[in-house]
């Protein structure tokens, strides 16, 4: 039995737009696309969400592979590994209250990050650093199934990691290097990603509780030209949503609705939205490439394109 119970509230990382100048008193840790999780190893493992869901079922291989480490609680990410190396975090939808599957075309990892307990000990109240040596010592000969995130205090270093894996190493979550390990954001981690620049084809509009809430539904078109719903943006700044107002035809004037799945997590509520004619290209901030039809976090529109029409937008990487 783990020193404390299980589940538990996991830590935090606080987003950041750029990274520091100097990595002095941190450690940098690749920051993988996949769902967070809480790993009991041992003789009786167990799987859990970052909210406490019990995901042992879903990802039996990976709690089979944990059954055979030393007694300890891990704190990391659940990935999806393509034959050629690469990260899905599509395909990790597939294994949602299902469990492993013959032929998947993927395999399941278990790609540790945090030791928050070795045996009977406690680890959460250790420096970041000595839990991380903790980890290594723990993983050292583990199977395939379970292994542990590099670190680094060496910025560039981190840098080189960037778009790794097939695009999987998103950036890298910086934390000090004396930090406990406390729920929430009171570790003090902070989270980069990296981010690039789009087009996209604003084809509705959310009509929100409030106009501060308001967002854009976006299109990008396919390998045949043909416009797909790739997303739903971030709320629109008041001065978007002016500069937007008088360009925007309504078309039916019928609220319709689009899967969850394009504004949110497996499992969001649908998307409720009014179409308008895709005649306004706007460039959209996205922080990966487009997989199984939509950005994986919600992009940010950056401004207007009038210098674009939309039969002038390239399909992204990864077309539909």
């Amino acid at each position: 039995m783990p020193p404390f119970e299980l589940p538990i509230e996991v830590a935090l990382a606080r987003p950041i737009t750029r990274l520091p100048a100097s990595a002095e008193g941190l450690s940098a840790q690749a920051k993988v696309d996949g769902w967070r999780a809480i790993l009991l190893t041992g003789p009786e493992p167990r799987v859990f969400s970052r909210h406490g869901k019990d995901l042992t079922k879903a990802f039996a291989d990976i709690a089979e592979a944990a059954r055979f480490l030393p007694p300890s609680v891990l704190d990391g990410e659940l990935v999806a590994v393509l034959p050629t190396g690469e990260l899905s975090f599509g395909l990790l939808q597939t294994r949602s209250g299902k469990g492993p599957k013959a032929g998947a075309g993927f395999a399941a990892q278990f790609a540790a990050f945090d030791a928050l307990s070795a045996g009977d000990t406690d680890l959460r109240d250790r420096p970041h650093l000595e839990r991380h040596a903790r980890l290594l010592g723990l993983l050292e000969g583990a199977p395939p199934g379970v292994q542990p995130l590099p670190i680094t205090g060496d910025l560039d270093e981190a840098r080189r990691w960037f778009g790794a894996l097939g695009g999987g190493v998103e950036g890298c979550v910086l934390k000090p290097t004396g930090s406990r390990y406390r729920p929430g954001y009171a570790s003090n981690w902070l989270k980069f990603r990296v981010h690039h620049s789009v087009d996209a084809v604003v084809v509705g509009i959310t009509p929100g509780s409030t106009p501060a809430g308001q967002a854009a539904v976006l299109a990008q078109p396919n390998t045949r030209g043909q416009l797909r719903p790739v997303g739903v943006s971030l709320p629109l700044g008041q001065t978007m949503r002016a500069e937007l107002a008088p360009l925007l035809r309504p078309v039916g004037g019928e609220l319709v609705e689009l899967p969850g799945t394009l504004g949110g997590l497996p499992g969001a509520p649908q998307v409720s939205y009014l179409p308008v004619h895709p005649d306004v290209v706007v460039e959209i901030e996205v922080d990966q490439k487009l997989e199984f039809g939509r950005y994986r976090h919600r992009p940010r529109v950056l401004r207007m394109r009038g210098d674009l029409t939309a039969d002038q937008v390239t399909p992204p990487r990864t077309a539909l």
